[in-house]
């Protein structure tokens, strides 16, 4: 079904593996009759010809990436354009896209969210951008339809901005790279690795796109196969695939950690830039005659079966078929794996799901980003076509991705087969993926076509004793499950036909209804701001020394997003940096704040010096220590604070307050054994934060131990390989290092002058 080749390979026509052994070129040069190296080889990947082109440093190894387009949503969009504003933002230099889809509903009790909107409204008024009203499209649907361009690169503030099926080039990040964009500033990164996706034969019925991605990243998440390089789809099988099946795998790439992805485009792609009225955005992308890759997925379509992710990853996958033949063990497993993830704060189980041997779920919602695409809710009414989902426990909701997909299912009457059904047609909304709409019962297990199922993204409260938990499906063997009256079951028993519907886009929606400035700023437009919208509070640079007290210990084997800053109800702070902070791993570990806050109130006296540090009790052991390393340290010269060690922290969503509420509660580094990935490191440069590395192993510290680092800001300015720190307190002084990782020159500078806002300003 899936082969992950142990070496590099290279594609010979576009068609043709051929593994990077001691033959290799030699039976490349018998196929083409010419003569390559590998690295001439690499540069014949789509991914190098985008990058190249993007590219404004004359260095291929070092990259200094200006996109084309930004895009963000209204959890992001504000503290982007407020940190922007602070470093002198006048005009957005390119095409930025603010959509409202996460956020969408009205604060219970006040209107927090709308005035975030009427925020954004005005900003694209007063800087030249394109505002996308709530309830209009997901961003990811509205970029597909509206953004996308061949060879093209869009930055986008949410993980998921992939668009690599329609030949776009797109990149998740945090908002402080949005910002360096608007300031004219570069992305910069290493020349990632390239893996090429070998895609051959096509898929079965009621074999979806959700199937073929949780199946890839079920095989690659663990061992980071992809992480941090770019996933290149090509071969055969692509063009047994539409659009919108090439653009549900896509979107899932982001869940195996990969950079970005790109795929090889054809008529197919041709025809979905022609239907919306885009045929110039279209160009066709192959890899060279000789194309080098750093690794293969070979991927036979014929063999995907209908999958599910279990909770709580994506990468907890299982073939429907094996769940059923293997169900209360595979449960049981989960329930293990939960121990982990829940840290045992609720009582948790799956095997109460099961009745009569069937695994019964509570809720199914098709929606989103990756489910709300015209062909996956088209396939779920045909399944569902003169069936109930019954009047018990059972809920199905669908959330088509936009407004024009929407309209067409009403005219091609897909939408009344669902609404006949039961199902419940809701508009374009990203609630279900985040944790903020259809939030299950407690217990409760959900079935959902969406692009996560981590802890506490369906709403779970585990400080409350809420636990519900989802299950990740494709749209088709939801839509069977809940013809099934809500036990799991997989579309390949579906029996009857999947009709072809055409689909056309109607752009009035979009004319009537989304403000374009068409790139004209307006000065003259005043920006509407609510009472929860605040400025970032004042942050200082980095001190010479650092006493750090380790405020949490983590050592699940990843940490998400979600776990460092919760989704769902508390993303209504998003604009109020100290109003979200107050969340800040409240779900993970509830003292985090209490204990950042204490130490945080030190820092402050000492700034303001109103209090000599040697008078704080729990810090006189430490700094009397600290003394003992370095005499000439003192309360002017040595910045207190805090930090976290986790063990992989950053998985997931690319929201900066993962680390930005660390920062304003006086957070200055975090302690790894790796990052998940590349945007949560980035989160942390941005804000000023030392992404600290430590080698796997008996910790030298625990948490509440005081850290003192020396010499941190001369380390950061001389690029030191190591930093050397030590565990202070009474009667004891334990030495041990860490690194920092590579750093480019700009991130030092942001680390050093405290983080991306004061290196703008100052």
């Amino acid at each position: 079904m899936i082969q992950l080749y142990e070496t590099g390979v290279y594609l010979v026509h576009g068609t043709e593996l051929i593994a990077d052994d001691a033959q290799a070129l030699q039976a490349i040069s018998a196929k083409t009759g010419k003569k390559t190296d590998k690295k001439e080889a690499a540069k014949g990947t789509i991914a190098y010809h985008i990058l190249k082109k993007h590219n404004t440093s004359d260095n291929m190894d070092k990259l200094k990436i200006q996109f084309d387009k930004l895009t963000s949503h209204d959890i992001t969009f504000v503290g982007i354009i407020q940190t922007a504003r602070a470093s002198g933002l006048t005009k957005f230099p390119m095409p930025y896209v603010l959509t409202n889809c996460h956020n969408s509903l009205c604060a219970v009790g006040g209107t927090i969210n709308e005035d975030d909107h009427m925020f954004g409204l005005t900003c694209a008024k007063r800087y030249g951008g394109v505002y996308v009203p709530p309830h209009q499209a997901v961003i990811h649907q509205y970029a597909r339809e509206m953004l996308a361009g061949g060879g093209k690169m869009i930055l986008g503030s949410d993980s998921h901005t992939r668009y690599g099926a329609l030949g776009t080039m797109a990149m998740g990040e945090g908002g402080p790279e949005l910002v360096k964009q608007l300031l004219n500033q570069t992305y910069d990164i290493n020349m990632p690795k390239v893996v090429a996706v070998y895609l051959e034969g096509a898929p079965v019925k009621g074999v979806g796109p959700q199937d073929v991605a949780l199946a890839v990243i079920g095989a690659v998440f663990q061992n980071g196969y992809v992480k941090n390089k770019v996933m290149e789809f090509v071969g055969p099988g692509v063009a047994s695939l539409s659009a919108d099946f090439r653009i549900g795998i896509d979107v899932m790439t982001t869940e195996t950690t990969c950079l970005s992805s790109i795929w090889k485009t054809d008529e197919t792609i041709k025809e979905f830039y022609d239907v919306h009225g885009r045929s110039e955005e279209f160009a066709q992308l192959d890899p060279d005659q000789i194309a080098y890759y750093d690794g293969c997925i070979r991927i036979d379509l014929s063999k995907i079966k209908p999958m599910i992710a279990m909770p709580f990853h994506p990468s907890n996958t299982y073939t429907i078929e094996e769940l059923n033949e293997n169900l209360m063990d595979i449960l049981e497993d989960c329930e293990k794996k939960a121990l982990v993830s829940l840290d045992g704060a609720v009582n948790f189980t799956l095997k109460d799901k099961v009745k009569n041997g069937k695994l019964y779920v509570e809720q199914g919602i098709i929606a989103g980003c990756a489910g709300g695409g015209f062909e996956n809710i088209c396939a779920a009414a045909d399944i569902l076509e003169n069936t109930s989902i019954g009047p018990d426990a059972f809920t199905l909701s669908v959330y088509p991705a936009s407004m024009p997909i929407y309209m067409e299912l009403v005219k091609n009457g897909c939408a009344a087969k669902l609404m006949q059904t039961g199902a419940v047609l809701k508009t374009a909304f990203c609630g279900p993926c985040f944790g903020a709409g259809d939030t299950p019962a407690n217990n409760a297990l959900s079935i959902r076509h969406s692009t996560r199922n981590f802890p506490n993204r369906e709403g779970s409260k585990l400080q409350s004793g809420q636990i519900a938990s989802v299950a990740l499906m494709d749209a088709r063997s939801i839509a069977a499950t809940a013809a099934n009256k809500g036990y799991l079951t997989p579309a390949t028993e579906f029996d009857g036909n999947f009709a072809k519907y055409q689909y056309f886009f109607d752009k009035k929606i979009y004319e009537n209804r989304v403000f374009d400035s068409k790139g004209i700023a307006d000065e003259s437009v005043e920006i509407q701001f609510g009472p929860n919208i605040k400025d970032w509070p004042a942050m200082v640079a980095l001190p010479d020394n650092l006493m750090l007290k380790v405020v949490s210990e983590i050592h699940d084997p990843v940490t998400t997003t979600d776990e460092l800053i919760p989704s769902g109800e508390t993303s209504s702070y998003r604009s109020n940096p100290l109003g979200l902070a107050e969340f800040t791993l409240s779900r993970k570990d509830p003292d985090y704040v209490r204990l950042a806050k204490e130490i945080q109130a030190v820092e402050q006296a000492r700034q303001e010096q109103t209090c000599p540090v040697q008078k704080f009790p729990e810090l006189e052991a430490a700094w009397a220590t600290m003394k003992t390393i370095t005499p000439n340290a003192d309360r002017y010269n040595t910045g207190i604070g805090s930090t976290i060690f986790a063990v992989k922290p950053g998985d997931g969503s690319a929201r900066e307050q993962a680390a930005s509420c660390q920062k304003v509660l006086g957070g200055w580094a975090n302690i790894a054994n790796e990052y998940a990935t590349k945007r949560y490191r980035s989160n942390l440069i941005n804000w000023g934060m030392l992404p600290f590395l430590i080698e796997e192993g008996d910790l030298p510290f625990k948490k509440l131990d005081y850290l003192y680092i020396p010499g941190i800001r001369k380390a950061v300015e001389e690029k030191a390989d190591t930093i050397t720190a030590y565990v202070v307190g009474k009667d004891q002084k334990i030495e041990f290092e860490m690194t920092l990782g590579e750093l480019t020159d700009e991130e030092r500078q942001i680390i050093l002058k405290g983080c991306l806002i004061n290196y703008n300003r100052i």
